[in-house]
């Protein structure tokens, strides 16, 4: 995708008027606005129907510019130094003195922020005088989008515009790690927890299912095609998709792959374009052979687990 100066023009005149507009990220497209207005962040909430007590991550160019907004700690820096811009994302402590709306955070005394890698997002970023709440461009509960189109399809004519940034790298969102106490991972993403435990030095514990949401990512019901799933199948039926993870020797109708060698990047970037492709074809449930559980492969049992609560 080719770099358009007058695209992000046209990005900054929307954001700056307090509206919502769609930007790639490496990970999945993000619905984004103005994180220290509470009208733009109050649209966020309404367009994806998502509720109240769900907080939204924030998006940085860098970390001087997350010094007016954040306490930063020493596990920050370490992560920070190895891992921004990326996959993951940091719950930190506010400063009293942060101008980020009460509604990105429900009231609470941190914040979820993240650095995104996708350069349309950096030059983006280099240009705003506010940070960008974003959190994924989709319906709440609803599978990701990692398209332009994608984002379209979700919200039409609701949207103002759409930054087309080509498809996402990742294809799923990032990895969230609480930095506010003891280091705990929040949801399991786009990078692997392995490679943040051996810059840490320790195993991590993980809170994924919490009964208070400390981060996005957290409800049991999450990235669905709004269709039943189920998970570890040895087989479908014949009207059921069936999601493989290598391709197949075959010219069945029903089989969708992830990937053709059992590729888990591969894999996780392919996840949602397959869950909505199987959703728009009409299709009434889905089965998904036994994906292993290692690796990206863990975010992506993570995702299909909550898509399967459906």
């Amino acid at each position: 995708m080719k770099f358009n100066q007058s695209n992000i023009k046209k990005a900054i005149k929307y954001l700056d008027k307090d509206y919502c507009i769609g930007v790639p990220t490496e990970t999945v497209y993000g619905l984004a606005a103005n994180a220290y207005s509470n009208l733009a962040i109050t649209k966020i909430f309404d367009l994806k129907k998502r509720p109240k007590n769900n907080p939204l991550i924030v998006h940085y160019l860098d970390a001087v510019s997350l010094k007016k907004d954040c306490l930063i700690n020493d596990n920050f820096i370490k992560l920070y130094k190895k891992f921004s811009p990326g996959p993951i994302t940091y719950i930190l402590k506010l400063k009293k003195s942060s101008k980020i709306s009460k509604y990105v955070t429900n009231k609470k005394k941190y914040l979820a922020v993240r650095f995104p890698k996708h350069k349309i997002f950096k030059e983006l970023l280099k240009q705003l005088d506010y940070p960008l709440a974003a959190p994924s461009a989709n319906i709440t509960t609803k599978v990701s989008a990692v398209q332009a189109k994608d984002v379209k399809e979700e919200f039409g004519s609701k949207i103002k515009y759409i930054l087309d940034g080509g498809r996402c790298a990742i294809g799923i969102e990032s990895t969230i790690i609480d930095l506010t106490d003891k280091p705990a991972i929040l949801r399991l993403g786009g990078l692997d927890i392995s490679k943040i435990q051996k810059i840490l030095g320790y195993k991590l514990d993980m809170n994924i299912n919490p009964k208070r949401k400390k981060s996005p990512g957290q409800s049991l019901l999450h990235y669905s095609p709004g269709i039943p799933l189920k998970m570890n199948a040895l087989k479908a039926k014949k009207d059921e998709a069936f999601i493989l993870i290598k391709k197949r020797n075959t010219k069945l109708k029903n089989y969708f792959y992830l990937s053709v060698k059992n590729d888990l990047n591969e894999a996780a970037k392919n996840l949602y374009s397959c869950l909505r492709k199987i959703k728009n074809k009409g299709y009434k449930s889905i089965a998904v052979e036994k994906i292993s559980n290692k690796g990206l492969g863990k975010a992506i049992n993570d995702r299909l687990n909550r898509a399967s609560n459906y």
